[in-house]
């Protein structure tokens, strides 16, 4: 029987590469049949699989480039994603990392504030979080919280929220001036597409996690949602970091133009790399490998 050749495992490792996509595209399937039916009939056709996973593969060769460009240029970028509850922002944070060094692109996901951090400055819980040298970090959610979620469901009074409004333009200015290069989306979804993704995660148990007591809130109060969001664009939206608004209703296409135009808003290019070489095995004739005992074995189930 033939060894393997380089060749044979480079298209074992694609193909693995591939089944890793495929898996996130099951993401997107409808497991309430009726829900599905009626989804379809309100939109337009999406993309075709096979032409949204070679898009998809080819922006995400190219911010392993912006990667590569950022560790080299020890460049700090901080990326927010902002939105609606289920229009999209776990998706194309995901579709980011997915190729990417989690030591060098990291994503911040913080939980509701201690009790201890709510009598803190206000930004004090983010600032451990900005990057170094050599580093993005997107925040899944954000600083933003006040001007949303806490604003519409009571967690905050007017005059914290007010005080929000004063300070985070000077905070965003002050991460600038220090070199911190700040990016804003907001992920934009119709009230009918989130209803019919809230829908859709009630009937699929392997979603129903993602609804949380707030979420269903955010139906109820979908016009004051809309308000605060109006107020937070007209008064955050600045020079230094403004605002870039992704049409999220397709989320396909959502994720691909946001990672588009993400890798357009920086001057990267190729860096220097060194040139890699597997060194030689090394073999010690005296060397006998232990045999280890059958029990320590995860069982060969599959």
């Amino acid at each position: 029987m033939n060894e393997p050749t380089p060749q044979d495992w480079l298209e074992a490792e694609l193909s693995d590469s591939f089944d890793e996509d495929y898996e996130l595209a099951l993401e997107d399937a409808e497991l309430s049949q009726e829900i599905a039916k009626i989804y379809k009939k309100r939109h337009g056709p999406s993309m075709e699989r096979k032409e949204y996973l070679r898009a998809l593969i080819r922006l995400q060769a190219e911010l392993i480039r912006l990667q590569s460009w950022v560790q080299y240029h020890k460049e700090r970028v901080v990326v927010i994603f902002e939105g609606r509850d289920s229009a999209g922002k776990g998706g194309v944070i995901k579709r980011i990392t997915q190729r990417l060094n989690p030591r060098v692109a990291r994503t911040v996901a913080l939980p509701a504030p201690s009790d201890r951090e709510k009598t803190q400055w206000y930004f004090q819980r983010y600032v451990p979080h900005l990057p170094a040298g050599g580093e993005m970090v997107l925040f899944d959610r954000s600083w933003y919280n006040r001007a949303g979620v806490e604003r519409v469901m009571g967690f905050a009074s007017e005059d914290q929220v007010e005080q929000f409004f004063q300070d985070v333009p000077e905070f965003e200015r002050m991460l600038v001036r220090s070199g911190i290069r700040v990016v804003k989306y907001w992920f934009s979804i119709t009230d009918e597409e989130q209803q019919m993704r809230f829908l859709m995660r009630i009937h699929d148990p392997m979603k129903q996690w993602k609804l949380s007591p707030m979420d269903l809130q955010s139906r109820v109060r979908w016009e004051q949602y809309t308000k605060a969001k109006e107020e937070m664009f007209a008064r955050t939206n600045i020079d230094e970091a403004p605002w870039y608004i992704v049409e999220g209703t397709d989320k396909k296409r959502a994720r691909l133009n946001c990672i588009d135009h993400l890798l357009g808003l920086f001057p990267y290019e190729d860096v220097p790399h060194e040139e890699i070489q597997l060194p030689e095995r090394v073999f010690n004739p005296d060397y006998e490998r232990a045999v280890l005992p059958p029990e320590l074995y995860v069982p060969l189930k599959y």
